[in-house]
């Protein structure tokens, strides 16, 4: 025969506030300590939030009704789970295993605003004397609380003793950054500390849009330097290879009028340790985060997230946006040391860049193909096939001929262009927006517009027309196509520079070909226009 059921509800006190929950609520993670992992220390605030029961007692069997909840040993609150859940509304809750029982913790189904959560608790067939509940709430990324607890409730006919206040949640003890009062410097860069700069040879002390890393080994630490103009954060990290991923992670994150300094680890968000930081300090002034802190160069075995520094690594420097202490994906491509060094070895001027030499090939090839040799043919054809009407080369026309040929070297330069991102990425690229897609349409366009031409019909065939329009109108749209993709290249070109005079020579040859090739191919188009 079931038991009485007994109801736990987890409730916003008065339902003034509501609570923000981890994203997806896959905090399995969390099930010992019952902590979010958001980087932040709990709440030292009275928690608007409570949990209520509806009976007091229980018996082997019996259910109680209820972001992450608990039942524990009330003797033994920093022991496992104790019972297991079943979902009373699985639209806004699910079960997760915390030990070996399924169904032992409950949390939310999303990041949805909620006022309450319900749960039913089935006691154990060997209940212990009696169980306290205990639930974590998320009200933002930065504000939350861990092991709210619960009423105690209590075996049928035992006597439980309640337990010590010492097992209540406590805020875990930080060292607060303090404010850094000057600018930091280039000064010494290759001579007393190693630097990584973009634009090279810049100085955050004369230049704000200076990217700039530097760390200085001392005898049992590594003070680093970081600044760069961010709205956000900034962040650099240790990494043993050229990909981000599984890396030693530092970040700066802008919040309100002050900064807030964390180790972290990739991928993924994982806790930041904060005691693995030392002498913390920050600067804001002009739209610049600074951050300066030590770092032991050698830290406990037991913190194997944490590389010790006298090894060689890559250097990533990184910035984007920030919100409530959340830090998004960085918007531009992350500055890359070229070579790797030993943090703890001789003072280095670093050099670095932000986009892969295949990248770089890939830009110039496509530049080339869509903003020089095609813009060219598509002239020559327009404009010279009546001025050398009876001019020929190796039997065909020299406007054919030259024509054609440009083509062609269209058609190649895409083909190997296209490839070199694939090669760099070894496969799709899922955040690189609509830009992939754009080239592979212009690199099929491409390749059916000289199978177009191979099976053109004569001259004076009554199914010409019918290929002159298709191979116009497949030209007209893969050049438009590849202009757009042109456009967000300039952009990521653009974007990269910082350089002192405001575009470097290399962006203003870019631009000059990117507008003399566009006023090619809308002076073309709109003469075909006009002539219809």
């Amino acid at each position: 025969m079931q038991g009485p059921r007994l109801f736990l509800v987890v409730v916003a006190a008065c339902l003034i506030k509501e609570a923000s929950g981890f994203p997806n609520g896959k905090v399995s993670v969390a099930c010992g300590d019952m902590k979010p992992q958001h980087g932040h220390a709990s709440s030292s605030k009275s928690a608007p939030y409570n949990i209520t029961v509806d009976q007091t007692t229980f018996s082997p069997g019996d259910q109680i009704t209820g972001f992450l909840i608990e039942a524990r040993d009330v003797e033994n609150l920093d022991g496992p789970a104790v019972g297991s859940f079943s979902l009373l509304n699985p639209s806004e809750s699910q079960l997760l295993q915390c030990g070996d029982t399924q169904g032992s913790a409950v949390s939310h189904t999303s990041k949805s605003k909620k006022t309450d959560i319900q749960a039913m608790w089935k006691a154990p067939e060997n209940p212990p004397l009696g169980v306290q509940f205990m639930a974590t709430v998320v009200q933002k990324y930065k504000v939350y609380w861990v092991k709210l607890p619960g009423p105690v409730v209590s075996l049928n006919g035992a006597t439980v003793v309640p337990p010590p206040k010492s097992t209540t949640t406590a805020t875990t003890a930080l060292t607060t950054p303090s404010v850094w009062n000057k600018p930091f410097s280039s000064e010494g860069c290759g001579r007393r500390k190693s630097c990584l700069r973009d634009p090279e040879g810049c100085d955050p002390e004369r230049d704000p849009l200076c990217f700039f890393l530097s760390f200085t080994p001392e005898e049992h630490t590594v003070l680093f330097e970081l600044s760069g103009p961010s709205s956000g954060y900034m962040s650099f990290a240790l990494s043993q290879d050229k990909w981000m991923g599984d890396d030693d992670a530092y970040l700066c994150v802008r919040d309100g009028d002050r900064v807030d300094i964390n180790a972290a680890y990739l991928p993924g968000r994982t806790e930041p340790e904060f005691n693995v930081l030392s002498d913390m300090s920050w600067r804001l002034a002009d739209g610049v985060i600074q951050c300066r802190f030590r770092r032991e160069i050698h830290l406990p075995v037991h913190n194997r997230s944490r590389f010790s520094l006298d090894q060689s690594f890559f250097l990533f420097v990184a910035h984007g946006r920030s919100a409530d202490g959340v830090v998004h994906r960085h918007d531009r491509q992350p500055l890359i040391s070229t070579y790797q060094t030993v943090i703890t070895g001789p003072p280095k001027d670093l050099a670095g860049s932000r986009s892969p030499l295949l990248m770089k090939f890939h830009g110039v090839f496509m530049l080339v193909a869509w903003m020089t040799t095609v813009t060219t043919g598509v002239i020559i054809a327009r404009y010279f096939k009546m001025d050398w009407p009876g001019t020929t080369l190796l039997g065909q026309s020299v406007w054919f001929q030259v024509h054609r040929a440009l083509m062609i070297l269209t058609v190649l330069l895409t083909s190997v262009g296209f490839m070199l991102p694939f090669i760099y990425r070894g496969g799709w690229s899922k955040r690189a927006g609509s830009h992939p897609y754009l080239g592979c349409t212009v690199m099929a366009l491409s390749v059916i517009q000289p199978i177009m031409a191979l099976v053109r019909p004569a001259q004076d065939s009554s199914r010409r027309n019918i290929f002159n329009w298709a191979h116009w109108g497949t030209g007209t749209t893969v050049q438009i196509l590849a202009g757009k993709a042109t456009q967000q290249l300039m952009h990521l070109t653009v974007s990269e520079g910082n350089d002192h005079n405001g575009v470097s020579l290399f962006r203003k040859i870019v631009l000059a070909v990117f507008l003399v090739g566009n006023f090619g191919f809308l002076s073309g188009l709109i003469n075909t226009i006009a002539s219809m």
